[in-house]
């Protein structure tokens, strides 16, 4: 056990002294001799130090792009070179220069000290950028992590690195020293992650804002189907991501998304155009900045694609390097969020204030070399002559013109976006950023002594103070520029987002300009405003309307969205709706089914009332089956008129003439009932008309059945006597009524027990026609329905039986064969109407029944009364009391015989069945 003890006691010693032998070589390394160089940068860039008491770093992309070196394992590593000067950089740098000779020269914010710069240029690359990093941590061109070893004034902040990918890299290793950064370009939302980007600020808005705006945007101009590109760093990336969300809440999709490739790639960059010109996407949402984009705008020029409407991010909408006169046939109508801009009083002559003989940075004279198309005569300018000869060796030429520079060169005889001072956007951001922390330098160098917010309420000093301190009041402050813009920070160091909303046009028919069409605003990601001018809206399209971007066609209403399986939920197809279903909206996802008393109309877009089917008492069927009634009523009447004028004859009078009477009013009444369908159904009619039928029918039978009873009788005593025998039949006129009565007696009390216990009703039929609704009578019970035409029914087949017997009486006449003839036609009538009234539906179900009861009416009207009216009549010589008793022969053999002889013929015989009115 006491082993072990001291074989562990002995280790942690051992560590012990490693870890103090490292600690005095590094304390003997620092202050025993210099710091080590342990590898060398080749940074380039613009410095004022000297005679100032505090350093503001800055970081801007001066070139495009580095190098290529084709360096061995045999050789030392080099720093790679940079091509393609920026103007717009140098712009910005200038910008950065002027705030500091601003701030220097005012007596209001930090009197007591002036500032200094050092600025480097990152060549738009992370890794210039990172050695721009540690050269401010360390103080030098070299790397000593975690020592800063230059004597000189010491560095307050850093402004930069320009693109939110240089900004991420920089942020992330000066985040590990709570180092005070101020981006003035990086608008990538991830930068506002405080946990890892603890000491990030920016004066430019997160990108949060642009993409909820470009959402906005898209959802305001109704496009629904929109391609994106963006380029292949955090800024594309993270912009695209948070637009792709937003859109998609709103119902947009996206038509294709494309990655521009960080290095050129002439492959990749074929395929992103043959998707553009492919695409049925009309908008397109570019996240880039302008050098990343640049190689698509130049192979877009070349296949003449045009149609298409560009949404653009802030860092390029503005941007000289892609807003060039010879794109504008493709890229005119764009449509770009730019940052706040504002004028600067006197920036302008700070710009060109600006000549190789007036300083010694390498930069000014590759700048006057590119800007006049010249070469400096000077061995300052060999330097760049041999990045020259280094960029041929790589396969880069640069263009040198073999003519000499003179430094008389003119800015007002070029056009240059260095000079113009028209879009001052990110020049404005870079001034807000070097005043953000001159005033926090400021807040910090007025702080009260035992009123300050440090630990025992200390103060920090203005010369000699920690960078947590500078970030304390970098993060609280607020103040107002002489522009009139407030700045304040939020808990994520973001400022509001305000974007002025840019359209390209054409200016004067000579220049591209960048007209502002609106505006959108957000105020810590609660208010939002969107305001667009479309008045002012310049469109490249065919017809100057805003271009259509859709996948499918908006569903007019009447119809819905159908989805295509597999496609995104823009592409559709359009489906009409239902009949009996609406949509009263664009793009319905479902119709809609309309109440019960209503139907959709022809475009299916509004629901109308049915229309109520019945029928009409003002519609040709109507009027006309009115008409026939009336009509058969009136030749009713006719012949009761007959009758009466001729009730004294012994043709009227014979076989009970107060029944032919009854029968006549009955018909009367079947034929005026049928009048009772006719019309919209109310209560009152529907309770009366099947009633009325039935009774007359029932009256009409009752008083046949009492006629053919008496023909029957006839029959039979005619057959009695033939065969020799003598048969006494006595049937009063009395019994023939009895008869009548009996039947409408019966057929009275089942329709009165018909109209108590269930009486009809109006009932609105929308079963039968979808369209319609059919207005008619329900009948109730079907059982006392059936009950009343039961009876009928029955009437009927006992005057068919009795008179069929009855047919073939050995007389002139014979009643019982018309009346047999009648009942057949009723018969038929009848069982005709059965399968007509089931097979139709509407009104032509009720006209189809009124048709029946007037044929079955006309035809017992001309069975029974159209014979004895053409001897009353026609041959009033027959209806005598001689002829009709039988007491005279007639030899007119095209009249019908009478019933009134078989009186005759009974009388001679003991046999009286037939009744003559006395």
């Amino acid at each position: 056990m006491k082993s072990k003890f001291s074989h562990y006691t002995d280790r942690n010693m051992f560590h012990l002294l490693v870890a103090l032998a490292i600690f005095l070589e590094n304390q003997l390394s620092v202050y025993g001799q210099e710091c080590r160089l342990i590898g060398k940068f080749d940074l380039h860039g613009f410095v004022e130090s000297k005679n100032h008491e505090l350093i503001i770093g800055g970081m801007f992309p001066f070139h495009f792009r580095t190098i290529l070196n084709n360096d061995t394992d045999m050789e030392e590593p080099k720093s790679p070179k940079c091509e393609g000067f920026n103007f717009r950089a140098l712009r910005w740098t200038r910008a950065m220069m002027f705030a500091i000779d601003e701030i220097n020269k005012r007596k209001d914010i930090l009197p007591s000290i002036t500032l200094g710069y050092q600025i480097f240029d990152t060549c738009f690359t992370i890794s210039k950028s990172v050695e721009a990093t540690l050269t401010f941590l360390t103080g030098q061109n070299e790397t000593h992590p975690n020592f800063r070893c230059s004597a000189g004034a010491p560095l307050a902040a850093v402004i930069g690195a320009g693109g939110s990918a240089l900004s991420i890299a920089t942020a992330r290793i000066l985040g590990l020293y709570y180092f005070p950064q101020v981006g003035y370009a990086s608008s990538c939302q991830v930068l506002s992650d405080k946990f890892q980007f603890p000491s990030f600020l920016r004066t430019i808005p997160s990108d949060q804002s642009q993409s909820k705006g470009f959402a906005d945007l898209v959802t305001y101009f109704g496009w629904t189907w929109v391609g994106t590109i963006a380029a292949d760093d955090d800024y594309g990336k993270y912009g695209i991501k948070v637009f792709k969300e937003d859109v998609e809440r709103n119902g947009v999709c996206i038509a294709f998304s494309e990655t521009l490739p960080r290095i050129y790639n002439k492959e990749t960059i074929d395929n992103i155009v043959k998707t553009i010109n492919g695409s049925s996407a009309n908008v397109i949402v570019i996240f880039s900045s302008d050098i990343d984009l640049s190689p698509l705008m130049e192979a877009l020029a070349e296949s003449n694609i045009t149609g298409k409407t560009y949404i653009a991010s802030e860092a390029w909408t503005t941007s000289a390097l892609i807003a060039k006169p010879q794109y504008f046939p493709f890229l005119g109508g764009t449509i770009g969020f730019a940052i706040r801009k504002a004028e600067l009083p006197g920036f302008e002559d700070f710009l060109l204030d600006i000549h190789p003989e007036h300083g010694t940075d390498d930069l000014v004279y590759e700048f006057w070399e590119e800007a006049f198309n010249c070469t400096w005569p000077t061995q300052r300018a060999a330097f760049y002559t041999n990045i020259s000869i280094e960029a041929i060796v790589a396969g880069r030429r640069r263009n040198i013109s073999p003519r000499l520079c003179t430094g008389k060169e003119k800015f007002k005889d070029i056009l240059n976006t260095y000079t113009d001072v028209s879009e001052l956007r990110i020049t404005y951001s870079v001034y807000k950023s070097v005043y953000t922390i001159a005033q926090a330098l400021h807040d910090l160098d007025v702080c009260v002594p035992r009123n300050g917010p440090f630990p025992g309420a200390s103060c920090a000093n203005l010369l000699d103070f920690e960078p947590w301190q500078l970030m304390y009041y970098l993060k609280s402050t607020k103040f107002n520029l002489k522009t009139g813009e407030y700045i304040s920070f939020d808990e994520n160091g973001d400022v509001d987002g305000y974007y002025d909303i840019l359209n390209w046009q054409w200016h004067n028919n000579e220049s591209l300009a960048f007209t502002k069409i609106g505006h959108f605003m957000t105020n810590k990601g609660s208010f939002v405003e969107l305001k667009i001018d479309n008045s002012s809206i310049f469109w490249n399209t065919p017809n100057g309307q805003p271009p259509v971007s859709v996948c499918s066609n908006s569903c007019t209403p009447g119809s819905r969205k159908g989805i295509r399986q597999g496609e995104p939920v823009c592409c559709f197809d359009c489906i009409s709706c239902a009949d009996g279903e609406i949509t009263n909206e664009t793009d319905a996802r479902e119709c809609i089914p309309c109440p019960s008393d209503f139907w959709s109309n022809t475009y299916k877009n509004e629901c109308v009332l049915k229309e109520v089917e019945f029928l009409a008492t003002d519609e040709a069927l109507g009027i006309t089956l009115i008409f026939l009634a009336v009509f058969g009523a009136s030749l009713v009447i006719a012949f009761t008129v007959i009758y009466i004028m001729y009730r004294e004859t012994a043709l009227v009078k014979a076989n009970d003439r107060s029944l032919s009477f009854l029968i006549q009013i009955s018909l009367v009444c079947t034929f005026m009932t049928s009048i009772l369908f006719v019309g919209k159904p109310e209560k009152w009619s529907c309770m009366a008309r099947q009633t009325t039928l039935a009774l007359g029918f029932s009256l009409c039978l009752s008083c046949i059945l009492g006629k053919t009873i008496v023909l029957m009788l006839a029959k039979r005593a005619a057959k009695s006597k033939m065969a020799g025998k003598t048969i006494r039949i006595n049937f009063k006129p009395l019994y023939q009524k009895i008869v009548a009565v009996t039947g409408l007696i019966i057929e009275v009390g089942i329709c009165t027990a018909y109209l108590i216990l269930t009486p009809p009703w109006v009932y609105k039929n929308m079963e039968s026609q979808n369209i319609k609704i059919i207005l008619e009578c329900n009948e109730g019970s079907i059982e006392f329905l059936c009950s009343m035409f039961g009876f009928d029914v029955f009437l009927a087949i006992l005057c068919f039986i009795t008179a069929f017997v009855a047919r073939k009486l050995p007389d002139n006449f014979n009643e019982a064969k018309f009346i047999t003839f009648g009942m057949l036609v009723f018969f038929i009538v009848w069982i005709s109407f059965v399968p007509a009234y089931l097979s139709t539906r509407g009104k032509f179900k009720v006209a189809v029944e009124i048709f029946a009861i007037l044929a079955s009416s006309f035809g017992l009207l001309g069975c029974i009364y159209v014979p004895k009216g053409y001897i009353i009549l026609i041959k009033p010589e027959r209806n005598t009391e001689e002829i009709v008793g039988g007491k005279a022969a007639t030899n007119d053999k095209s009249a019908p015989a009478t019933s009134a002889s078989i009186s005759s013929e009974i009388n001679s015989t003991t046999v009286s069945t037939v009744v003559l009115d006395d």
